[in-house]
């Protein structure tokens, strides 16, 4: 099983997120909090919080086991940009463009993950099926 989380509108690049973001791509959610939790970027204090939402939502909405379960998707996206003026010599103004980001995490079970990668897909078993015949 699969539970989500979604963050939209932070304030932080989209590329900064994504270097924090690959981070923790496919790590047990333990290890992957752990790595968080030590890392010195500020995108990795926010896509903590995200994390440990999608943990709760796995355990309260799923049921599921906390110490099966692992990052299986985690991307982070290009949000909506704040423009502002900064004021310059001789009445000018230069564009300060304020970046923002949406984070969407999604957990699972290792278990049940594993046995999903050794089913083969449904087009592969029908053509199997028919080169067998």
């Amino acid at each position: 099983m699969q539970t989500r989380a979604i963050l939209r509108g932070v304030r932080l690049s989209a590329q900064k997120g994504r270097l924090v973001a690959d981070l923790i791509r496919g790590l047990p959610v333990d290890k992957a909090l752990n790595v968080l939790a030590f890392s010195p970027k500020k995108g990795a204090k926010i896509i903590k919080k995200v994390l440990e939402s999608a943990i709760a939502n796995a355990e309260h909405n799923d049921g599921a086991d906390i110490d099966e379960l692992k990052v299986q998707t985690i991307y982070v996206e290009q949000g909506s940009m704040l423009k502002r003026f900064h004021a310059r010599a001789k009445g000018r103004g230069n564009r300060v463009i304020k970046h923002s980001c949406h984070i969407f995490i999604t957990v699972g079970d290792e278990v049940k993950a594993k046995r999903s990668a050794a089913k083969p897909a449904p087009k592969a078993r029908a053509a199997a099926a028919a080169a067998k015949n």
